[in-house]
């Protein structure tokens, strides 16, 4: 059997307008200290793709209008929310006062494996995915709810931000009742 390749009128994505009005999923990103332009880009894409609702840019993360970022996203810097904070601390406090839950991806004593974390529908979470190098900043770790970790068996010790960011949005999205309908995404 042979699967051909949809073509881009096939698939019914929807327009920037229609994204930005459109049901979100409650989550959003906040990237502490990510260095790379592409790692970036790369996270708007994915925002894209799952409806996130903002992605929170802080420190040395660069932020759109940007060559770089757009060789990645492809124009998903233009649709998808995103802010900027100097400070990481600043964005966490600002995202706690406004009710969402808060958790460092990162390695830790304590932490929770991605998949056995508890999303619940109707939560609103942000996710803190740090430095490419030093990871999330510890003094965000220990302001955060919690940590989340995701399983590792090889012998690195870490996965590239971009990567992280991709599975810990893919499971948040299944954990808080993101379905496929046909080829829609739907809440």
């Amino acid at each position: 059997m042979m699967n051909r390749k949809k073509l881009v009128t096939e698939m019914g994505r929807i327009d920037g307008d229609a994204f930005r009005s459109a049901e979100k999923l409650p989550l959003v990103v906040v990237l502490d200290n990510v260095r790379s332009l592409h790692n970036v880009g790369s996270v708007f894409r994915t925002g894209d793709a799952f409806r996130v609702e903002r992605i929170v840019l802080c420190g040395i993360t660069a932020t759109p209008p940007s060559a770089e970022i757009h060789k990645t996203a492809l124009g998903a810097e233009d649709v998808v929310a995103w802010q900027y904070h100097e400070s990481t601390m600043d964005a966490v406090e600002a995202l706690r006062n406004e009710g969402y839950k808060v958790f460092s991806i990162e390695q830790c004593e304590g932490s929770v494996a991605l998949q056995d974390f508890p999303a619940v529908h109707g939560e609103r979470y942000a996710v803190v995915l740090g430095n490419e190098v030093k990871g999330v900043q510890q003094s965000v770790v220990d302001v955060s709810e919690g940590a989340i970790e995701i399983p590792q068996f090889g012998t690195k010790h870490s996965l590239n931000v971009s990567v992280t960011a991709g599975m810990v949005i893919w499971e948040f999205a299944k954990k808080m009742g993101m379905v496929v309908e046909g080829e829609r995404w739907t809440q």
